[in-house]
């Protein structure tokens, strides 16, 4: 199943009540254009991001299919010699204590295989196909002048390849991320019964920069940020090898691993648009699908849920990410997660962005990081999935509603899901792409 046709249809412009709110839009994405990449807020993240990128681009290719391209481009020259694509790349023009943790602690330079420019040494969820195919269906003439699907394809072929086999931790096909910086979701809740194994470093041995830029209530805790610190210094000092014994943390994500799957259809279609074999593609995406279908859907709760491959059990947090296979092609249960997404956990009618973690929950926090607030990159991708499987109606409202919510609160890295509440610093890059996105949608 292809995820569109090859030519995308010409945008509609934007509807007389988006005028200014595109104008605005677009002066974000213009404010925080660098030389050749986004950073996705000036102050508070200050470099390149992996996941950010991709949702960037999706954005950009309404208001430049060039510089669309030059997005991803800018990330996997960035691409690390075994294909991983890191989660930073870091603009040396940057003050070196502009961000923490920064390209000293990550020492990528001395990593066989790193670029020559600094980068973290973890990664973010495998967007980047869904984007590059876009991208180039939003421009397919300036696309093939430019070379750019033949130069980015094996780039992303790798990409993948790494995920499949050197990040199959689990031994049952899937993709496991090691940090939870990797899974786009830090502080889910998600992720504390696996964390609460992890001895974290001292809280004096650390700064941390992002308190100077939002308030303390909206960020991941000082616990938390000990943690973080502990699994990715134990990472690094393994020379970034990746196995069971080297990772305390290692979690077989459905979010990761949806977006795996639907980048495993787009790099199909980028294959046949270049004259190269679609079918290994298709078959791994298929494969895939039933991995995701067998290891981590409980049909109990018409839910994915994480797999911990250290205890081999479930992780049962009703997260966002247990929503994200909305984005396969064919996957079985669409109506199931629907129904799901519908009921009181996450209020789909009502709740906008969508909540990161269950509505119903006694410790759900509205305001604080991943632990309740609404991401409009979560939801983008709920929209996609819903249009995918024919809920035309939901995925309507769903959009109307989202950009009712960012022309009110401003282009907010997250929002209160019922109140609408901007938080999280302001100008966000991934917010701004979508909504561009999102007012051009048929």
């Amino acid at each position: 199943m292809t995820l569109a046709p090859t030519v995308e249809p010409p945008a509609r412009a934007p509807a007389a009540d988006h005028h200014d709110l595109d104008r605005a839009a677009r002066r974000v994405l213009v404010t925080n254009w660098r030389l050749g990449a986004t950073v996705p807020a000036r102050h508070l993240y200050p470099h390149q991001w992996s996941w950010d990128s991709a949702f960037i681009a999706i954005g950009l290719r309404h208001l430049s299919s060039v510089r669309a391209q030059r997005e991803l481009e800018s990330l996997f020259g960035a691409q690390w010699r075994d294909g991983r694509v890191p989660h930073i790349v870091f603009d040396p023009q940057v003050p070196v204590d502009a961000y923490f943790p920064g390209p000293a602690f990550w020492r990528s330079g001395a990593a066989p295989g790193a670029p020559a420019v600094p980068t973290s040494g973890i990664v973010q969820p495998p967007a980047h196909a869904l984007a590059a195919w876009a991208t180039y269906r939003a421009d397919p003439a300036v696309a093939h002048a430019r070379g750019f699907l033949p130069r980015l394809y094996p780039r992303l072929a790798r990409w993948h390849r790494y995920l499949l086999d050197r990040r199959d931790l689990g031994g049952a096909g899937l993709a496991s991320i090691v940090h939870p910086w990797e899974s786009g979701m830090d502080n889910s809740p998600a992720w504390d019964s696996p964390l609460s194994r992890i001895t974290p470093v001292p809280p004096d041995s650390f700064t941390r920069r992002d308190l100077a830029h939002a308030a303390a209530a909206e960020r991941p805790t000082d616990l938390d940020y000990g943690r973080y610190l502990r699994l990715a210094a134990d990472y690094r000092d393994a020379g970034y090898a990746d196995s069971p014994d080297v990772h305390a943390f290692a979690i077989e994500d459905p979010l990761y691993n949806a977006l795996l799957i639907a980048g495993e259809h787009a790099l199909a279609d980028i294959a046949a648009a270049i004259g190269r074999d679609p079918a290994p593609h298709r078959a791994t995406a298929d494969r895939l699908t039933a991995a995701l279908m067998s290891r981590l859907y409980d049909p109990a709760a018409g839910m994915f849920f994480p797999r911990d491959v250290h205890t081999g059990r479930l992780v049962r947090s009703w997260t966002i990410a247990g929503l994200m296979p909305m984005v396969v092609p064919g996957l079985p249960v669409a109506r199931e997660l629907v129904a799901t997404a519908l009921g009181g956990r996450f209020r789909l009618r009502e709740a906008c962005p969508l909540p990161s973690y269950d509505l119903a929950a006694p410790d759900h926090q509205a305001g604080r990081y991943w632990r309740g607030p609404g991401w409009v990159n979560t939801s983008w991708l709920f929209w996609h999935g819903l249009r995918l499987h024919g809920e035309t109606a939901l995925a309507d409202d769903l959009r109307d509603r989202l950009l009712r919510r960012v022309r009110e609160a401003g282009f907010r890295e997250y929002f209160d899901p019922l109140t609408g509440a901007g938080h999280g610093t302001d100008g966000f890059s991934w917010t701004a792409a979508l909504a561009l996105d999102l007012i051009r949608a048929a």
